[in-house]
Order: structure tokens, then C-alpha cells, then sequence
């Protein structure tokens, strides 16, 4: 094995903050330039918004929190940071221009202290920015104690007796001007049409100040006390900045900040030491960790705790598109099995979180929001939840949470032949509540794919529908649920449910392997109802009865050399969902008509890997990895990506990209296939 990442950890040392009065106090975790600084920086976090919904820059968010900033961009020569941008305001929205932004004065000549910026770095779970002047040193380190509160801690350092005057000035955007306010010691930020309110603090020893001035669109805090500095020691105080989405819900606790930078360090150290084994076989370990890295920052920087009607803490698929700010089913498994190895509380909360919603009959939504009265009963997504209840158990040995989770999983699974299985065949098909293609489409996970192009509805009975034709992935992941609830069974001890699954996946990869393999074009596809005809348009999914294990030797040979034909899918980006020859094939704009989406890619490897084609999966990964535009640099993971440039398009910061990255950076790294035996 490959020696593991050397993480962000802390010396411990003392950091002396000497105040007017005389007393010392201590914080025991390292300043920020003492970490390991290799993966600083994997993602720009440099911006300012032009308008109030701009989201054309990234966005730092961490602990499911529904706050973020950003880094000023490189030509801005004042202290603090952009932001912050609330999620919670109607689909988010830049509440402020600049937070943290301080004011220094020499005591006794009442001079301003003009600083010199020397560096801004994004490092993991934490922004710093760094300044000087002839006498003075000053870092401004932006993290998240937790959900609600966003920590500024500002450390001053002198080469000589000094006395220094500190306020902290902030900046809302124009179009709130008139929703500040003083309380006491805070500044409150209110919002037109919204209960969340902001509040920010200024700490020097856990007190408050005494003086704030309100101006426009600019309020300025002011310490209640002068900073008495001695050489070489060095003053920290704090600015809390804190977001609560409904004061009638709950208030948060008080932040303790002498321990906040502590555990937030511990933290992330814990994240980076559990992804710290993300390895390629041919690609430099450390190129592979910085992927491995961005992959973690971009799904918890998708993290939001639960707030509303969301119950739980989940992953948003990205913050950087308006319209994807819940959680959605069948992005949410795939979330949940890449957070397992490295975040396995928020893993299972991610599942806690849909499975709040499932419906007596046993149906999971499509999607869940803050506002319950948005979700999205139309359809379900594709069934992959046992198989991420496993992955969680295998990174855990969590057996409690497979009790927990068993009985939901066996209704949601039996939900799918009752209300989507037309001909009661045993084999299922995609289907709405309203009877619309639509619906039907979305059910899919793949909204516009060419199988779907000449579907019709078909009733099965009062809000439940199907499409036409039984789906060949749908089927290979109903396939992969009956043997993983079989392993669940049996580690709770259930051999009867055992045995019944085992029976039942038998039956069923029979019933795939006649009804949906074409032995003369050698690939599985759909298989419209009623009679034996198949829907032969070459796509991503032909590829599931691989990965789930369905294919026997010989049909497993004849879909790999499909796979690795450079006219179908061997391409420059491999495993586009939609065969490069078809004359539909569209790579830029096709959306589920040829752009490669990192799932289908994850499953195509380990499809390779299942059958032995170890060879050929390490190529293919290396490809994925070295051929996305900009994925080893800065850029973020886009929703999807050209095959034939690697260029990414539609959203950025993807969650469900990030989370196939992770999987098979990690599968790659542990030889994990797909029928790895449960532990």
C-alpha cells in the first residue's frame, strides 16, 4: 500500500491573547499556516457577487450550514470575506458584499493601520487570508463551528509595544439596505418575506462589545476595549456571524469559541485520514488524493442540516443551481454510499432524510424540501437504497442502522412490483402517480433518454402507472436490492427473509437474462411489454446488469467489447449514456443523450472490474480522471461532461460527480467489486 495522506494535522501549541486588563488566555490548536498545505486550493474559492443571485463562483459551505462565503477575488486589497450568501432565502441569495472587514487604528495618534494583503488560500474545512504592515501581522481564518455559526478568527501578532483600536465593519447588498438593525452587542439582519434573520458578534475573551454603528448599507462594530499588543504574542478575537432559517423552530446554542477551531480541525482531520487511501493504478498518488479531496469539499460543501420539513441533515445536489436545494432520492443513495468511509453519520441521515417521507405504501418521493408542500410525488427514482444501507454497514459495522432500516427498505422494495409491475411478470417498469410521460421519464433518473422517446402510459391502478416497457437497469438494481436485502437479513439474523430473497433474485436474473439480452448485438436493453421485442438504442444502461451481477460470463464478454468500442463508448471520456454512433448522439446539449454523468461511468468500471477486466477498469479510471477538463486542477465537477473534449457542462459543484468520484477513486484504491461479500 501507498503511505496515506499526510492530513491537516494540528502541533499543539499556546497562543497567548494578552488583553487590556492584563489576563492571558490560551488556545491550544495550531494558527492556520502550521497544516500540511498540499491540497489548499483545490477549488477557486475567489468571487463577488454582481448581483444578488449571482452564482457564477464557487462558495464555501461546511456542517450543514445554510450560509456560505467566498474569498474576495485577487485584486481586492481589503480584509474579510465575500458573503454571505443564504440558501434559505427563496432558492439563495447574497445577504451581504463583505463580512470581517476590519478598521485599525494606532490608539494614541488615532491613525488608521493600512495592511498589505500577502496571500488567501482555500484550504480543507477552512478560508485564511493573510496581511501585514511594517509592525503587524493579521490572519483572518473563515470556518464553521457548525450549522449555525460561521467563525472569523482574526490573530494579531507585533514586533513591538503597540496599542490598536479594532472594529469590524460589514456590507449588505443594496436591495437590503433597510433590514439592519442593533440588538444589544449584535448586529441583526432581517429579509423581506422570510422568518431567517442573521446576526453577527464580535468576541474578545467571550464578550461582546459595546458600540455599533449603522449606515446605509454598512453597519461597524466597534471593541469595547483597546488591544494592548506585546512583541511576538499574539491577540485573537473572534467575529460569530450566525444564520437561524426560523426563530420559531429553535434557537442555537452559544458558540464556544475557545474550542470551536479545535474541533473543527479534528474534524477534518478525520475526513481527509478516511479518503486518505484513494489511489489509481498509473495516476501519482497525490493527483488522485487532491480529486479525492475536491470530491469530499464538494459534497460537503452541498451538506445542509435539517431545517423545516427536512428532518434530517443531507446533500443538496449543488448549491450552484437554483433549482436543486432539496434532496433527491436517487441522488441521495448515491451520496450516502460515498459519505459512508468517510462521513457515516451524515451518510445515514442522508437516508433518515428520505425515508422520512415514505408514503404507507411504502413509496419513496422523487424529492424532499425545506417546504414540504414542494415535494415531488409524481415519481420515485431508481431503487438503490439497500445497496447504500450496505455500503454504510460495510464502513461502519453498524448493525443497529440495518435493523433500523430493514422493514422500510423491504416496503420500498415490494412498493416497486406492486404499483410498477403491469403484467405482474415479475419484471418492473418506470411509471408515474399522474399517469404523465413526464413523471414517467423522471422516474428514470434519465429525463430525456432515447429509450424513452416512443413510450405510452399505462394504468395499473388508482395513482399508479407504467411506461411500456420494462427498463434493463431498473430490473438490475431491483435484482441488486432482493441480494442485498438478503445480506441485511442475515445479518440480523433473519434466515428465513434470507433464503426468500435469494429465491426470489434467482428467479429475476433468470427472467433479465432471456427477456432483455440480445444475443445477436450482444447488450441488454429494454423489453416492451406484451411481446418479446427489445427497444435497441445503445445506452448506459445496458452496462447495470454487469455492475449489479446479472450477466453470465458469455453476455458479460460480448457487453464489455461494446463498452470498449471507441464508436460506442470507448470514448476520449469514456461511457457516454448514449453510444457515439447513435445519429441522436448529441454530447454538449444532449443532457441523457450522450454527455457522460459520473454514475453511469462509476458503474461502468466496476461492470469491468465484476467480470475480471481489471486491466481495462484501470484504464478507463485513469481516463475519467486525467481526461475531465480541469478535474485535477481547480475547476469543480460538473453535472455532466462532453466524451469527446472531456469539457464539463450544466451544473457545477455536483454532488452526485463528486460522490461517483469518490467511489471509484476508493473502489479502485481497496479492489472493491461489485459482489464483495458483506463483513
Amino acid at each position: 500500500m501507498h503511505p496515506a495522506v499526510k492530513c491537516v494535522i494540528l502541533a499543539s501549541i499556546t497562543i497567548a491573547c494578552v488583553l487590556g486588563s492584563g489576563r492571558v488566555c490560551a488556545d491550544s490548536a495550531a494558527a492556520p499556516n502550521d497544516a500540511d498545505t498540499r491540497y489548499d486550493d483545490v477549488l477557486d474559492f475567489h468571487g463577488t457577487p454582481k448581483t444578488a443571485r449571482d452564482r457564477s463562483f464557487n462558495i464555501f459551505f461546511d456542517a450543514g450550514s445554510w450560509h456560505g462565503y467566498s474569498l474576495p477575488p485577487a485584486n481586492d486589497l481589503a480584509t474579510g470575506f465575500t458573503g454571505p450568501f443564504v440558501h434559505s432565502l427563496g432558492n439563495g441569495e447574497w445577504a451581504g458584499a463583505r463580512m470581517a472587514q476590519l478598521q485599525l487604528q494606532d490608539a494614541a495618534t488615532h491613525r488608521g493601520i493600512a495592511l498589505v494583503p500577502l496571500e488567501s488560500h482555500a484550504a480543507p474545512g477552512y478560508l485564511v487570508r493573510r496581511f501585514h504592515s511594517p509592525s503587524l501581522a493579521v490572519d483572518q481564518t473563515l470556518f464553521f463551528a457548525n450549522s449555525w455559526h460561521a467563525l472569523v478568527r482574526i490573530e494579531l501578532t507585533s514586533s513591538m509595544v503597540q496599542d490598536i483600536d479594532l472594529g469590524i465593519e460589514g456590507h449588505v447588498m443594496p436591495s437590503l439596505t433597510g433590514g439592519i438593525a442593533k440588538e444589544g452587542d449584535t448586529v441583526v439582519q432581517t429579509f423581506p418575506g422570510s422568518r431567517s434573520k442573521l446576526t453577527t458578534r464580535v468576541l474578545l475573551d467571550g464578550l461582546g462589545t459595546d458600540r455599533i454603528l449603522l449606515s446605509g448599507t454598512s453597519y461597524r462594530i466597534d471593541l469595547h476595549q483597546t488591544l494592548h499588543l506585546q512583541p511576538n504574542q499574539t491577540v485573537v478575537v473572534f467575529v460569530d456571524q450566525t444564520l437561524i432559517v426560523d426563530p420559531q423552530a429553535g434557537m442555537p446554542l452559544p458558540v464556544d469559541v475557545a474550542t470551536a477551531w479545535t474541533q473543527n480541525r479534528a474534524r477534518w482531520t478525520g475526513y481527509l485520514k478516511s479518503i486518505a487511501s484513494s489511489e489509481v493504478s498509473g495516476l501519482a498518488d497525490d493527483l488522485t488524493r487532491r480529486v479525492a479531496i475536491k470530491a469530499a469539499e464538494t459534497m460537503l460543501g452541498n451538506w445542509r442540516a435539517a431545517r423545516g420539513d427536512l428532518h434530517h441533515d443531507g446533500i443538496v445536489p449543488s448549491y450552484s443551481n437554483p433549482d436543486f436545494n432539496g434532496f433527491w432520492a436517487w441522488d441521495s443513495w448515491k451520496h450516502a454510499a460515498a459519505l459512508a468511509r468517510f462521513a457515516p453519520e451524515l451518510a445515514r441521515d442522508q437516508m433518515r432524510a428520505m425515508f422520512d417521507y415514505q408514503a404507507a405504501d411504502g413509496m419513496i418521493p422523487d424529492c424532499v424540501f425545506r417546504d414540504q408542500a414542494n415535494n415531488n410525488w409524481r415519481d420515485s427514482k431508481p431503487p438503490l437504497a439497500a445497496w447504500a444501507t450496505l455500503k454504510i454497514y460495510r464502513a461502519t459495522g453498524d448493525t443497529a442502522f440495518l435493523a433500523e432500516m430493514y422493514d422500510k427498505l423491504v416496503r420500498y422494495h415490494r412498493w416497486w412490483f406492486e404499483a410498477r409491475d403491469h403484467d405482474h411478470n415479475g419484471l418492473a417498469e418506470f411509471g408515474a402517480t399522474d399517469g404523465s410521460k413526464k413523471a414517467a421519464r423522471w422516474e428514470s433518473g434519465m429525463d430525456n433518454a432515447v429509450r424513452f422517446d416512443g413510450i405510452r402510459m399505462l394504468p395499473n391502478g388508482k395513482k399508479a402507472w407504467s411506461v411500456d416497457q420494462e427498463s434493463v437497469d431498473l430490473n438490475a438494481y431491483l435484482y441488486e436490492e432482493k441480494r442485498d436485502l438478503a445480506q441485511i437479513a442475515e445479518k440480523l439474523g433473519n434466515s428465513h427473509d434470507q433464503q426468500q430473497w435469494l429465491e426470489e433474485a434467482a428467479a429475476m436474473r433468470r427472467a433479465i437474462q432471456a427477456r432483455m439480452f440480445d444475443p445477436a448485438l450482444g447488450y441488454f436493453f429494454d423489453a416492451k411489454l406484451g411481446r418479446d421485442e427489445r427497444v435497441r438504442v445503445y445506452g448506459s444502461e445496458g452496462w447495470a446488469p454487469l455492475w449489479t451481477g446479472v450477466a453470465d460470463p458469455d453476455q458479460a464478454k460480448a457487453v464489455v467489447k461494446v463498452m470498449l468500442d471507441p464508436n460506442k463508448f470507448a470514448t476520449f471520456l469514456p461511457f457516454p449514456t448514449l453510444a457515439k454512433d447513435d445519429p441522436r448522439f448529441s454530447p454538449i446539449k444532449g443532457y441523457w443523450r450522450g454527455p457522460v454523468w459520473l454514475d453511469q461511468a462509476y458503474f461502468g468500471v466496476e461492470a469491468l472490474r465484476r467480470y475480471g477486466y481489471d486491466q481495462q477498469a484501470d484504464e478507463m479510471t485513469r481516463r475519467l480522471v486525467l481526461h475531465a477538463k480541469g478535474l485535477t486542477d481547480q475547476a469543480p465537477m460538473y453535472e455532466n461532461y462532453d466524451p469527446l473534449t472531456g469539457q464539463g457542462y450544466q451544473s457545477t459543484n455536483f454532488s452526485w460527480a463528486a460522490a461517483s468520484y469518490l467511489l471509484l477513486l476508493q473502489g479502485s484504491a481497496h479492489g472493491e467489486r461489485a459482489d464483495r461479500p458483506i463483513e
